[in-house]
């Protein structure tokens, strides 16, 4: 139960996006890779399997790029992980055991347990506009730090 750099970065980058919506116009990948310190590439593959769900829209050409859908900011942060991730890591064993279930355990199998039930619940419960109403003034700032 480990996120990858692609959940970050997604995430990053949505943040990103929302943070300059009022400025109305569309964000580039170039500048979203550089404010973030990400590579601009693989950003953009994520961005586009962002894109083919909905939850952001992307337009071609010299003034293109990446802007907010009506959708994205009530999204909550587990479709950002089923996107990017999958839900497959929450139903695997993390000592990596075949047959490890409620009848035959592996030593750490109701502890994960436990732990994946509260990291779902906070999944569920938070969207991407909660983590932009809380953020601070030196936000898109932190965001760059990796």
């Amino acid at each position: 139960m480990v996120l990858s750099k692609s959940f970050g970065y997604a995430l990053r980058g949505i943040l990103y996006i929302a943070k300059l919506q009022e400025e109305n116009r569309k964000i580039q990948i170039d500048e979203i890779a550089n404010n973030l310190s990400v590579p601009k590439h693989f950003l953009g593959k994520i961005m586009q399997q962002i894109v083919k769900e909905g939850l952001l829209r992307s337009t071609k050409g010299p003034y293109g790029g990446f802007s907010l859908t009506s959708k994205t900011l009530n999204t909550p942060l587990i479709k950002l992980l089923e996107v990017t991730d999958g839900m497959d890591q929450f139903k695997m064993c993390v000592l990596k055991l075949k047959y490890c279930t409620g009848v035959n355990p592996c030593p750490l199998h109701y502890e994960m347990e436990q732990l994946r039930e509260k990291f779902l619940s906070l999944f569920n419960e938070t969207t991407i506009d909660d983590l932009v109403k809380d953020s601070n003034s030196d936000f898109i700032r932190s965001l760059a730090i990796h």
